[in-house]
């Protein structure tokens, strides 16, 4: 079982709606859900593209997969989810912008936002004492001789390289996509997107997911409100 602190809006909030017909999937309650046509693309091309992002569910990631350390619980990990929303206040992204990140797609903040990494910083550095170790597959699962070499002291010292200075705030949209696909799917995602784009975004809550099993789907655990 591993465990992931990640950012999404509340269940009922338009975007999340939005992003789960999108991907086909509710993070909350771990159902289906339609996805709907998107001519000239066939459902099995769609269903494709969404695969990765829909089995982790739609989110940002602030605290990587992990598995809990021997000695940590399940309760210890929740108390420690609500004391970080307690002391946490909420905060705005002036702008959300449709990012194409190398070969995926996913929704990122038009601008640097220095209450975002500092967020993002404190969750990782918060939630290490739960995490257990990276196995050596897990590390081998990473291709660390490819990273940079901070993502690579990252990637051993806090189990993931995209930290600190490296976290790039981003909510996947797709999976990797050949440059064909990319191209068609743009003007979709644009289309789909658009009542949220080049909008503010609510940083209001924080979630903990469960992946009951490798490569089972992630659901939400525990959503709980940022302080107003």
């Amino acid at each position: 079982m591993r465990y992931a602190l990640y950012f999404t809006p509340a269940q009922d909030d338009p975007l999340t709606v939005a992003a789960a017909r999108w991907l086909g999937r509710d993070a909350f309650s771990g159902g289906r859900v339609a996805q709907g046509e998107e001519a000239p693309l066939s459902d099995e091309t769609l269903r494709e593209a969404t695969a990765d992002p829909r089995r982790y569910g739609f989110h940002a990631t602030l605290k990587a997969p992990f598995e809990l350390k021997a000695g940590c619980s399940l309760a210890a990990l929740e108390e420690a989810v609500a004391l970080l929303a307690a002391e946490t206040r909420a905060f705005t992204l002036p702008r959300l912008v449709l990012g194409r990140l190398g070969p995926f797609f996913a929704l990122v903040p038009g601008e640097p936002s220095p209450a975002l990494q500092s967020f993002a910083g404190e969750c990782v550095r918060r939630f290490e004492p739960f995490r257990a170790p990276l196995s050596a597959a897990d590390l081998a699962r990473r291709n660390p001789e490819k990273l940079p070499a901070r993502q690579r002291d990252y990637l051993e010292s806090w189990g993931y390289p995209y930290v600190f200075d490296e976290f790039r705030f981003h909510m996947t949209l797709t999976g990797s996509l050949e440059p064909a696909l990319a191209e068609a799917l743009e003007p979709i995602l644009k289309a789909r997107f658009a009542a949220f784009l080049d909008k503010p975004l609510r940083i209001d809550g924080v979630a903990l997911f469960i992946e009951p099993e490798r490569g089972q789907p992630f659901t939400v655990h525990q959503w709980l409100p940022l302080a107003a």
